[in-house]
């Protein structure tokens, strides 16, 4: 499959979206702390996947093409969140280890 790294800027709310979808919330759990309708998460989810070039079909689960498809432009934030650390990590000057790929 094709993904195209981005068509068009995402929104603030996509990106949102997207950085709960790389946490692993469901479109309710989503819409729930949002305080947004179910419906109106999957269209975002829609809308996003759209903005990557990613289509559905019988044998594509969307969901995980769009959350590596994002982590790939945006950065491994869910990672970091669970504190596992990147596997494309270097040593900084300051002798920190830092991701080469991340986008603070």
């Amino acid at each position: 499959m094709d993904i195209t790294i981005q068509l068009r800027d995402l929104t603030p709310f996509e990106q949102l979206v997207l950085d709960r979808l790389c946490d692993g919330m469901t479109n309710i759990a989503i819409a729930r702390e949002t305080a947004h309708t179910e419906k109106v998460i999957e269209n975002t989810v829609s809308r996003s996947a759209k903005a990557f070039g990613i289509k559905s079909d019988a044998d594509t689960n969307i969901r995980v093409l769009l959350a590596l498809a994002y982590r790939a432009h945006y950065g491994d934030k869910s990672f970091d969140k669970l504190k596992i650390e990147c596997q494309h990590h270097a040593i900084g000057p300051d002798g920190q280890s830092i991701c080469t790929r991340h986008i603070e």
